[in-house]
């Protein structure tokens, strides 16, 4: 079957399209329901469907002969430790956790807080939790106190598992004092902390409520599987939201096992023995769904990745592991990819590893600019798939379904709608707009499985934030337009579309102009306050080196080429120079945060931030350059 037919037959008949996918996963009890109404009279997949994901993960692998293959390849470059966990020592590990929370009195439908580093032991206890029916919640590793105490004070943990500390290239970052001030800092006060010690020289206060994650879990039983209902919450993730306050994300446990199944074989073209590598954090989306559940589920080997793309201990980290452990489909931001790009212009640590493992290299988590994608696809030689989806949908929305068909990629387009979604471009009348014209990324209702289920303790959040706008559909937030061949672009979060002299314009289209300047490592365009004219765009330039020939006129360059591609409507004339751009921990830029700062908005600093002493240097330039406000 082709994707055009594919996607036809997920679109006219969803019920049977999806019932058939639901067949590929183990059940207890398989669902005879399909879709049906929730009591806050939203879609849900499966409601009579009983299983496990615990056991979709390890023991039906077992059970089919399969336990001696490697569940888990762990990689810590920066403690120089690896580790291959079969899916026989997983479940040892997993079984044996889940039978210390049930002693603690964990039980199905409890929470967990889990705050820990990129090790086995964070995916032993998402596995541990859904073995029993708990409840987990990721929150990334080294998240302030503050935030971690939103979180516990919102899901009301009966424990939290965390370890010791985790590690930033060499600085070791320790977690248990972060803990223990976010207990202090909350409301609710959950019974137990657990801590695993990583035994590298970290002292910590052990207080009354503490315990060694070693000895309970040395001390247990095995716990077999609990059978959950299909719509029973799998985890909880929480994401940003417009209001300050995270919103957190429930994900059901049957629809989500269905889509994951069904996405690696029909979008990652990964099949069961492969290996497979996000190279991510289980504290986010992709980490929850394409490090732990999704490859597990299919019996993949997933690569559990404790590094950088850089530094660790140099550009070439990415292509060593791709060539020592036979990766065929890989998948990371294509912030990772521009940092190596800018390390390694030439490509020379990728011309010195065999990668002909390699088939597919995925990019998802921003946007991708067509320079970043057209440099990874001349240097890898293989398909670079650019693809779209959100913490709030689980897995990819749009995408080139390289399972089904190898379409053509379009740079710049995030490709097509995968099978189950419905995706419109529509106007503020809620209206499908014409091809190529820019509107809102809106899914028809109902969505697949394995989305966002609703909010944890809002439902009128959910409503009021993801359906009310375009009654019938799901408001994805991001604009976009769609081209004749069904490709669609994402054009970035509704407030990245600036309004100049009543001019609807993109910035990453300009953003797209700045990036292919031979003297741009990286770039933010972004709309900032203008008395005259409402908005006007912004640039800021990451240079690639101080001594590239290209640097002398190249903010007048770049302001040239905005003006001949798009013209003088886009109002482009300011452009700055700066050391590095403000990101989050996953590598996304903080363009809401540079406009407030060029506005001098009030604003907080978002919990997500890398490193917030770059807040100053924005500042600085921005005084020294006289943008936005601080023209006064």
């Amino acid at each position: 079957m082709n994707y055009k037919d594919h996607h036809k037959e997920s679109m006219e008949s969803p019920e049977k399209f999806w019932g058939k996918q639901a067949a590929n996963i183990g059940w207890y009890t398989p669902p005879k329901t399909i879709l049906s109404i929730d009591e806050h009279d939203y879609n849900q997949w499966f409601e009579d469907g009983v299983l496990n994901l615990s056991y979709l993960c390890i023991d039906k692998h077992i059970e089919d002969g399969y336990g001696a293959q490697n569940a888990i390849i762990y990689e810590s470059p920066v403690t120089q430790t690896k580790q291959f966990i079969t899916y026989d020592k997983l479940y040892q590990e997993v079984a044996k956790l889940a039978g210390a929370l049930s002693d603690l009195g964990v039980k199905k439908g409890d929470t967990v807080i889990i705050y820990m580093p990129m090790i086995p032991e964070a995916t032993y206890a998402m596995l541990a939790c859904t073995r029993i029916g708990a409840i987990h919640s990721v929150v990334f590793g080294g998240f302030a106190p503050h935030e971690l105490a939103i979180r516990i004070d919102d899901c009301k943990p009966k424990l939290i598992i965390t370890a010791s500390n985790g590690v930033e290239i060499k600085k070791i970052i320790e977690y248990k004092p972060l803990v223990d001030q976010a207990i202090a800092l909350s409301h609710h006060q959950p019974n137990n902390v657990i801590i695993f010690d990583r035994k590298q020289g970290v002292t910590y206060e052990t207080l009354a409520r503490d315990l060694d994650y070693t000895s309970i879990v040395k001390a247990a039983d095995i716990m077999d599987p609990i059978p959950v209902e299909s719509t029973h919450p799998s985890y909880i993730l929480y994401t940003s939201g417009t209001t300050g306050k995270p919103k957190g994300i429930i994900r059901d446990t049957g629809g989500y096992a269905t889509a994951l199944k069904y996405s690696m074989e029909n979008i990652y073209d990964t099949h069961p023995g492969d290996v497979f590598w996000a190279a991510s954090d289980v504290g986010w989306v992709v980490g929850h769904s394409y490090i732990v559940y999704a490859p597990l589920i299919n019996r993949n080997t997933t690569i559990l990745f404790e590094g950088k793309p850089i530094k660790t201990p140099d550009a070439s980290t990415f292509w060593r592991i791709i060539a020592e452990h036979k990766v065929k489909v890989m998948f990371t931001a294509p912030t990772a990819i521009r940092a190596i790009k800018k390390e390694d212009p030439n490509g020379a640590f990728i011309k010195a590893y065999d990668l002909s493992s390699l088939t597919h290299q995925f990019l998802a988590g921003e946007r991708c600019d067509v320079t970043t994608l057209n440099w990874a696809k001349e240097q890898l030689n293989v398909p670079v798939i650019d693809h779209w989806w959100q913490t709030e949908s689980g897995w990819p929305m749009i995408a080139n379904m390289m399972g089904i068909e190898d379409l053509p990629v379009k740079p710049g387009s995030a490709g097509l709608p995968v099978g189950g979604y419905d995706i419109k471009i529509l106007n503020d009348e809620g209206e499908v707009v014409a091809t190529n014209e820019p509107g809102y990324v809106a899914v028809k209702l109902p969505l697949p499985p394995g989305c966002l289920s609703n909010l944890w303790g809002n439902p009128e959040r959910f409503k009021a934030g993801y359906l009310e706008r375009f009654p019938g559909y799901y408001f994805s937030g991001d604009g976009g337009y769609m081209d004749s061949d069904g490709y669609i672009y994402i054009t970035g979060r509704v407030d990245d579309i600036i309004n100049v002299a009543g001019h609807r314009l993109s910035t990453a289209e300009m953003e797209e102009i700045v990036a292919t300047h031979p003297a741009v490592a990286e770039c933010a365009v972004f709309g900032i306050h203008c008395d005259l004219k409402g908005q006007t765009p912004l640039g800021l330039i990451v240079l690639k080196s101080e001594k590239n020939p290209y640097n002398k006129n190249v903010k007048q360059e770049i302001i040239n080429s905005i003006r001949h591609e798009i013209g003088p409507v886009a109002s482009f004339k300011s452009v700055a120079i700066v050391k590095r751009l403000p990101k989050t921990r996953s590598g996304k830029t903080l363009r809401k945060l540079l406009r407030q700062i060029a506005d001098q908005n009030d604003y907080q600093t978002p919990s997500t931030i890398d490193d917030s002493s770059i807040i100053t240097e924005i500042e600085e330039v921005y005084k020294s350059e006289k943008i936005g406000k601080y023209k006064i």
